[in-house]
């Protein structure tokens, strides 16, 4: 299954909106198991950072830098100016910003490692693009989208969402990875946990886009116009990315790394962020779904493009 993970995810998609179309009465019973399986996933998910590695991705300080700086100066730069073309309509606008300033932690790390890239880097630096981005977020957010919309937003559902499927989730991984090196017990759960990852991705997949293909429909109109920033967002970060590692003189495994963690965005975990938002922002949700959807046909194409156009493997220049 780990080797045929795109081909996997895409047709949970179809088989997904399948079930969506067909039996769009369904839609809010697969809603109600959006965050059961998502809660399942983010923990499996968060089972796979090493918290431990937190102190090795601090002595790998160029790529670190490369990537923070990347996807927390370089990225913010190009979604603002991308998302001009959207800011009349707010619940689109804040959904697109919610899912692009946002970089993956989790499947990035098997696409990159699929076109040569550096995965165990990537993996090592998950901690710490995961705390960066919560932090950072709300401040983008309230610097893109102005603070009164911001405080139109009920905090309580946005902030049980965050507790509950991703504070939760992700403090129960730390404490199982502890476990785990004094227990076999603890051993035991991670291993269930990280065999059941492919299976729950696509399980949340198919739930998610079953749940929501029949709103995606209705919004079409909407959610067309985001459509080509996604696209944008993908084709420019290919060069900004390659741009961001020529000076920190990485060799090409930690190029490619560092261009899919420039593309790669983090809608899954960001989903239930927007899940939680108050009905007039019901779009944003939309929003989180059609990028996730651009994004893995755009992970097909850079797995098979990206090993071209950042040439074979050379010997990394000297510090």
């Amino acid at each position: 299954m780990d080797e045929h993970q795109i081909g996997l995810y895409l047709t949970a998609i179809v088989i997904g909106g399948g079930i969506g179309f067909l039996a769009p009465g369904q839609a809010p019973a697969l809603e109600h198991w959006i965050n059961p399986v998502l809660g399942l996933l983010l923990y499996a998910t968060f089972l796979g950072i090493p918290f431990a590695l937190i102190g090795r991705a601090a002595k790998d300080f160029r790529f670190l830098a490369t990537v923070l700086v990347l996807n927390f100066v370089v990225v913010p730069v190009v979604v603002f100016g991308l998302t001009r073309f959207i800011a009349g309509d707010q619940a689109l606008l804040v959904g697109v910003l919610l899912v692009l300033l946002t970089p993956c932690v989790d499947y990035v790390i098997v696409f990159s490692g699929l076109a040569g890239g550096a995965g165990d880097r990537l993996l090592a630096t998950a901690p710490v693009l995961m705390l960066a981005q919560m932090l950072l977020l709300p401040l983008y957010l309230l610097l893109f989208v102005g603070p009164d919309l911001v405080s139109a937003v009920d905090p309580a559902p946005f902030f049980e969402a965050l507790v509950v499927l991703i504070i939760i989730p992700l403090g129960a991984a730390a404490l199982t990875q502890v476990l785990a090196r004094k227990a076999a017990a603890g051993r035991a759960v991670m291993a269930v946990m990280q065999s059941f990852m492919v299976p729950l991705m696509m399980a949340t997949l198919a739930v998610v886009v079953g749940s929501q293909i029949v709103g995606v429909g209705q919004e079409l109109t909407s959610l067309l116009s985001a459509v080509p920033i996604y696209a944008a967002f993908l084709l420019v970060m290919v060069p900004l990315g390659m741009f961001a590692a020529k000076p920190a003189r990485l060799d090409v495994a930690a190029t490619r790394a560092v261009v899919f963690s420039g593309a790669t965005r983090n809608s899954l975990v960001v989903l239930p962020l927007a899940l939680a938002l108050p009905d007039h922002l019901a779009l944003a949700a939309l929003a989180v779904v059609t990028q996730t959807l651009v994004e893995l046909i755009g992970m097909v194409l850079f797995v098979r493009f990206l090993p071209v156009i950042v040439g074979k493997e050379r010997r990394p220049q000297a510090a």
